[in-house]
């Protein structure tokens, strides 16, 4: 049977060569093969010239080929080899030009000569394509037929949202961006591994929290997203997560919320601390994904960002070298359970209040080990220590912070506590 990994990793296969930009048929085609397991999956499309904010939703993007044909016929900067040769965005063009005019709208990164690069014009019209420095070194005068057969038009921008309703109408929101053509961490990661916590999300028996997952196009999508939902989210929404670049072995990092303090913040922190304390910590000085709009003055939503190696820190970044080898099965599951950790905390952090005077007597409950053991050892002082600050005033995770212990762990001693009657559990502080 394979893995949770293995399958994420089949996914990302999947969806590899499917073109993406921040709107058009490639971001709804990925859309859907994502979301074709989910009934409650809402696709929105929103028409271009929407106001949102301070921008505009722009035109539409669509993409057939392109290609540029050399002097001896050679067909060279091949949408088809790589999607990553066409300029993001690229007007449509069929000509001859020179190798000088050529080179003014040629793309290409001198310090990793053997890498496509990833290069976007979004908002200001122009052809142009991406190549390998190596390759572009080699162009010799002469004529060249540079062919882009696009579309800017008139459509719309697409993202989904799946809502998950729990007991309460208090929300976890979760983020991530599908709008990148072939980049296995930056792109693909993120989204494979938000779809498998939608459905362990789906899978919980009971849900304290409902859920908001939506899966847009990098900012403009986040914009158009708050746009339209800010006054429901800032009511509701108690913690969320933006969710990339999370599927290489290399490392975990977390960059934090504008405030860093909030639940989203310490759930992080707290997650990454038990599965490596080595784990990279950034600062809001350097966001550079969606948290920069939730974040924003004014919307100061609680969302941190939680990654393996961060965008714009890996060699691989933002070229065709991100491919599915720097995305692995094992990075993914890692990514996953960093994340779902993460979530848990904030899922099942409550007030905790002892209802005995004293210590309680936990050998006539069963509670306590008849066998010593190291191991046992170290869950009675857990135990007792969770007990000492179970006052009313501190939730879990307060109280896992205090003592130095994982909250996964503390959940498993706190449960046979609350069947016992030991400990009353609570949403909110126990007077």
């Amino acid at each position: 049977m394979r893995s949770l990994g293995e399958m994420m990793h089949e996914q990302c296969k999947t969806l590899f060569p499917i073109y993406r930009s921040i709107t058009g048929d490639g971001f709804r085609q990925s859309l859907a093969i994502l979301g074709e397991r989910w009934s409650e999956l809402k696709i929105v499309e929103i028409p271009t010239g929407t106001k949102s904010f301070d921008w505009d939703v722009p035109k539409e993007y669509n993409i057939k080929d392109a290609y540029i044909i050399a002097p001896n016929g050679e067909k060279i900067c091949d949408f088809e080899q790589s999607n990553l040769h066409v300029l993001g965005y690229a007007t449509p063009v069929n000509k001859v030009v020179s190798l000088e005019e050529l080179q003014a709208h040629l793309f290409s990164l001198p310090e990793q000569p053997n890498a496509i690069p990833y290069i976007t014009s979004y908002y200001k019209e122009r052809w142009g394509f991406c190549i390998k420095h190596e390759e572009r070194e080699k162009l010799v005068e002469g004529n060249y037929r540079v062919v882009i057969d696009s579309e800017l038009k008139d459509g719309h921008l697409t993202y989904g949202e799946l809502i998950i309703k729990g007991r309460t109408d208090k929300e976890i929101f979760l983020s991530t961006y599908l709008c990148h053509p072939s980049m296995a961490n930056n792109e693909l990661s993120g989204p494979v591994v938000t779809s498998a916590l939608a459905d362990w999300i789906l899978s919980l028996t009971e849900r304290e929290y409902t859920y908001r997952i939506v899966f847009i196009p990098e900012t403009i999508g986040s914009i158009t997203y708050l746009s339209r939902n800010l006054e429901v989210m800032k009511k509701n929404i108690i913690a969320g997560f933006n969710i990339t670049c999370i599927g290489d072995d290399r490392c975990y990092s977390y960059l934090p919320s504008r405030d860093g303090h909030t639940l989203s913040d310490r759930a992080v922190i707290h997650a990454l601390t038990y599965i490596d304390p080595e784990f990279k910590r950034y600062t809001w000085l350097d966001r550079g994904s969606d948290e920069r709009q939730y974040c924003a003055p004014g919307v100061d939503l609680p969302v941190a960002t939680v990654m393996r190696s961060k965008y714009g820190e890996y060699p691989e970044y933002h070229t065709s070298l991100d491919d599915l080898n720097v995305v692995t099965a094992s990075g993914l599951e890692g990514g996953f359970n960093a994340a779902k950790q993460a979530i848990n905390i904030v899922e099942n952090n409550v007030y905790l209040k002892v209802n005995v005077l004293g210590e309680p007597q936990l050998g006539k409950r069963g509670l306590y080990p008849n066998l010593s053991t190291k191991e046992s050892g170290s869950t009675v002082r857990a135990m007792m220590n969770l007990i000492s600050y179970c006052d009313g005033s501190k939730t879990l995770l307060d109280i896992a912070e205090l003592i130095g212990e994982p909250f996964y762990k503390l959940e498993n001693i706190l449960k046979p506590l609350v069947e016992h009657g030991l400990i009353s559990s609570s949403r909110h502080p126990i007077i």
